[in-house]
Parts: structure tokens; C-alpha cells; sequence
């Protein structure tokens, strides 16, 4: 079971890259792809570029963290708890901060994913 969720886990990092292909422009935007380069938070701030080259770099460290985690959750390594931590924290505030502020296509802006990080999260706290 440890190694079905960690390859799950590992999977779930890895759907980050998604966005970090968005945020690259290395697929052309569609409306139905979700996400739209947009965020609620940073674009009024910083611009496009800046908010792209953000979403690239914590998308990707929510990939790395995730691999990590994964890895040590598979291994039965005790450190993997603060690292899927960790993964958690990054991808949710990464997901909120990036959210473009529109409820349409939630889920491929990243709905399921944030509720997979509650869960591991609840998971995380109640299984000390």
C-alpha cells in the first residue's frame, strides 16, 4: 500500500509540470486548458512575464519537493513526513496564489490537486 501511494504521490508532483508547460508557453493557450497565465494575485504587480517566471519556478519546486517525498514514502524513510509537508504548503499557496480568480474550469486550474493537499495534509496530522 506505502508503495501505491508513493507512486501516486509521485504522480501528483509531476501533473505540476503541467503548468509549468503553461507558464513556459510551450504548448499554445487554449480556453479549455485551464489555467490561463493569469494570476489574481501577482499579474496586477508584476506582469506576465514575472508571474510566469514564478509559476515555472514553484510549480517546479512543488515537482521536486513531491519526487522527494515520494521517494522517502516509498523507501520507508522518516523524513518523507516533512517533505510531503512541505509539498503540500508549496503546492496549495502555489495554486491559490496562481488562481487567475475566475470559478470556471476549476479543476484544470488545479481544484483536485489542492484537494489532494488537504488531504494529505489532514492525513499528514492525524497520522503523527
Amino acid at each position: 500500500m506505502r508503495t501505491l501511494i508513493g507512486v501516486f504521490l509521485l504522480l501528483h508532483g509531476l501533473v505540476h509540470m503541467w503548468y509549468v508547460t503553461l507558464s513556459q508557453g510551450w504548448v499554445e493557450y487554449q480556453a479549455d486548458m485551464g489555467w490561463t497565465g493569469k494570476s489574481w494575485l501577482l499579474t496586477n504587480l508584476l506582469g506576465d512575464g514575472a508571474t510566469h517566471t514564478l509559476a515555472t519556478v514553484f510549480y517546479s519546486l512543488s515537482t521536486l519537493i513531491f519526487l522527494v517525498a515520494s521517494a522517502g514514502l516509498i523507501a520507508i524513510q522518516t523524513w518523507n513526513r516533512p517533505w510531503l509537508l512541505a509539498a503540500s504548503i508549496v503546492s496549495s499557496v502555489t495554486i491559490l496564489v496562481l488562481w487567475d480568480g475566475h470559478f470556471d474550469l476549476l479543476v484544470q486550474k488545479g481544484l483536485l490537486g489542492l484537494l489532494i493537499n488537504v488531504g494529505i495534509l489532514v492525513t499528514i496530522y492525524f497520522l503523527k
